[in-house]
């Protein structure tokens, strides 16, 4: 059995952190690379290591030291365009802890990292105080995203379902966290 630490994004993280992101951007999502949705992604340090209500964190394999998944954790809230407005109006940027990026590598997954990971968000967004609610998308393709979503929170909107011609398709969650 594998032992992982789950730990803030330091330093020697990031390019480990950038790794896993941009291979499900590839892998899972088939979208590779969209400078317009995955600047965060590139240079994943201002926007989640440097701000002080924002956060990165790792699950790091302690066998070999790499880093097997992330998740991410900013004040913004969902955009209009391209979500609904009322999503927007919902959920504002300051008030909205927005979870991103929570990606697991293939080989690590079913060992409960993504639920491990979304705690410590969880925990963040508590100890910072100025949160009044916890928002986030997913793409229903991505493996195993729908079910951990479903279990910890609540569908608000799934685009495939209630936009007109699908929308984006994806499905927007709010998450309890108090």
């Amino acid at each position: 059995m594998r032992e992982y630490s789950i730990r803030e994004a330091g330093a020697g993280d990031i390019d480990g952190a950038r790794s896993v992101m941009l291979d499900a951007v590839y892998r899972d999502f088939g979208t590779g690379y969209v400078p317009r949705w995955h600047a965060d992604i590139i240079d994943p340090v201002p926007f989640y290591v440097t701000p002080p209500r924002h956060t990165l964190l790792v699950a790091v394999d302690e066998r070999d030291g790499t880093v097997a998944a992330t998740a991410a954790l900013d004040a913004r809230g969902p955009a209009h365009p391209p979500n609904p407005r009322w999503l927007a109006e919902r959920f504002p940027s300051g008030e909205t802890a927005q979870l991103r990026r929570v990606y697991v590598r293939p080989e690590h997954r079913r060992r409960g990292l993504a639920r491990q990971l979304v705690d410590g968000l969880l925990e963040f967004a508590r100890d910072d105080g100025g949160y009044r609610s916890v928002y986030l998308h997913t793409y229903p393709h991505s493996p195993g995203a729908l079910g951990l979503w479903k279990a910890l929170g609540k569908v608000l909107c799934d685009e495939r379902e209630e936009v007109p011609g699908g929308g984006n398709g994806v499905v927007h969650f709010e998450i309890p966290f108090t």
